[in-house]
């Protein structure tokens, strides 16, 4: 479950089938105090009344893990949410060791220990800004060092600020000083396997895609690229492979079926993605 850097070529030679990559559905597992949940983006501090939930499971981290393991939708991601998730976590990747990605307080320090817990890959966020939210390279190279680039996802959620994005941390609480462009892209691509990135101002709403968002991603995509937020129909899967050309991959939350939602099949998705693998578009 790599992603699309590049065009799939069917044959060769005369008569040969060329066709755009497709944009493959990757799982997502988010945890709060121990459980899965689907919580609206930007909802969750350390003080007030708490997250707005959409969906609580009944059924523990590992019952998700491993049906995403017998449907072979590899490439997904386990999020802990705050404290309070680690148990779960590790349950949920050892369900599936190599399966999924994990993040959620990851630093130098850390990362490690959740790849020999079964990770494939560790996403990182705050660990590479300082408190007031300035990258810092030095940071960034420690988690390199430690894991390898081949190994670590750079999170680059964000929100839409006056001409374009800014990437967002603290639970996408506080905006960094990097801008969410092609040449940011560019300058972290050789540190990362992966960049996942969060529409943080749509995310958890079932509101509708960031189209142009997906639109300037698919316009880069030279590592594989993951977009959340906001799809709450099967329509806006379409708009996610068509604004990307192929080349976004996508999440799907609160909308899905399997967390509570009445938008999106967790069934047409398996689908999807089968369909991805084998047939032109």
């Amino acid at each position: 479950m790599a992603g699309h850097a590049e065009n799939l070529r069917l044959g060769s030679g005369v008569g040969a089938v060329h066709r755009r990559p497709v944009s493959r559905f990757r799982p997502c597992i988010d945890l709060h105090a121990g459980m899965v949940k689907q919580i609206v983006g930007g909802t969750l501090t350390d003080a007030g009344p708490g997250p707005v939930e959409n969906f609580v499971a009944v059924h523990p981290p590992t019952w998700f893990a491993g049906k995403f393991r017998d449907d072979a939708l590899a490439g997904g991601h386990v999020i802990l949410l705050g404290p309070g998730n680690e148990a779960a976590a590790r349950e949920a990747l050892a369900m599936w060791p190599g399966g999924m990605q994990v993040g959620g307080g990851i630093d130098a320090g850390n990362a490690r220990q959740w790849l020999d817990a079964g990770a494939s890959h560790v996403i990182v966020t705050s660990a590479i800004f300082d408190a007031s939210g300035r990258f810092c390279a030095d940071r960034l190279a420690a988690l390199v060092a430690t894991v390898g680039a081949g190994r670590l996802v750079i999170d680059l959620s964000c929100r839409r600020v006056s001409g374009g994005w800014r990437v967002a941390m603290n639970r996408w609480q506080t905006l960094t000083d990097l801008e969410l462009s092609h040449a940011t892209l560019d300058r972290l691509a050789s540190s990362c396997a992966e960049f996942l990135i969060h529409a943080a101002d749509v995310e958890g709403l079932c509101s509708g895609i960031d189209e142009e968002l997906v639109s300037m991603l698919g316009g880069w995509a030279k590592r594989p690229l993951t977009y959340a937020g906001g799809a709450a129909t099967m329509d806006d899967v379409r708009r996610i492979d068509v604004a990307g050309n192929g080349r976004v991959d996508f999440t799907v939350g609160s909308a899905l079926d399997l967390f509570g939602g009445r938008g999106v099949r967790y069934d047409e998705l398996v689908a999807w993605n089968r369909r991805a693998a084998v047939d032109p578009p």
